[in-house]
């Protein structure tokens, strides 16, 4: 009877679970926030007096490679938590560090492009566009961030049970993050400057390597099904505040990179 009522106690009278019906007021507050900041944007569009403006410093391709890798990142966790919901536990935890790596890329994509903003003058104070871009995209990196860290605690401490597991799932974080840098050192990107270019190959080769080996390690299971199906809800609302991310994302790409890149200075 204790027990009946103890998983009564998780559902509302909605019949919805009161962790998931949480998380959906916390989305729905939180599209009040970018709606605010999306807004804003478009209110004061194209009214910058001073330079640079988006037609001088936004690049569509790139931020096309970015969204494209954010919206893989979605479709990877559709199938962590497909094969979480069947038990195959190296499966699901497979797609669900992927998920969590390519929200790093696109973060990375994302230092790159501040940098290379702030590199040819625009920062949050320069202008009008440069304050309101900066908010809304930091903002939208911000939880991107929060989104990479809760997936990779979930894996961490929740899809693998060994010391060796875990210590492995580290292990392809902090390899990830070495390639990444070693990307950001190459004359191309120059995020940290003035690195030779040997020294640019072998760090971003070494983090591919780190990356290669720990996934590989990784393909045996540690865990018992039963305890990886546990595991199900906790990933569906990871999975819910990623897709909403995602979603996010493209209406920002949308209105930033698509409507405004031709906005220039002013017609006074």
């Amino acid at each position: 009877m204790s027990n009946i009522a103890a998983t009564e106690d998780h559902y509302t009278s909605t019949g919805v679970d009161n962790r998931k019906l949480m998380m959906w007021i916390f989305l729905g507050s939180d599209c009040l926030f970018f709606g605010s900041f999306i807004a804003t944007y478009l209110v004061y569009r194209n009214r910058s007096l001073a330079g640079p403006y988006p037609n001088e410093i936004l690049d569509i391709p790139i931020t096309t490679v970015s969204t494209f890798v954010l919206l893989m990142s979605s479709l990877a966790m559709v199938m962590g938590l497909s094969y979480v919901q069947q038990g195959r536990q190296v499966l699901g935890r497979y797609w669900t560090l992927a998920t969590a790596l390519l929200g790093m890329v696109f973060l990375g994509f994302q230092v790159y492009e501040f940098s290379h903003f702030a590199h040819i003058g625009l920062t949050p104070r320069t202008n009008i566009f440069g304050t309101t871009f900066f908010t809304m995209t930091g903002f939208h990196g911000a939880h991107v961030t929060f989104g990479v860290i809760w997936l990779l605690i979930l894996a961490f401490s929740r899809l693998a049970s060994s010391f060796k597991q875990k210590m492995l799932i580290f292990a392809s974080f902090i390899s990830v993050i070495i390639a990444m840098a070693g990307l950001m050192m190459t004359e191309t990107l120059d995020v940290i400057p003035h690195m030779p270019f040997s020294l640019a190959i072998s760090v971003t080769i070494i983090g591919i390597l780190g990356l290669i080996a720990s996934l590989y390690m990784l393909r045996v299971p540690d865990t018992e099904p039963a305890k990886v199906s546990k595991e199900e809800e906790n990933l569906e609302l990871a999975g819910l505040y990623w897709h909403f991310v995602d979603i996010v994302w493209i209406v920002i790409f949308t209105v930033v990179y698509l409507v405004s890149a031709k906005d220039g200075a002013p017609l006074l």
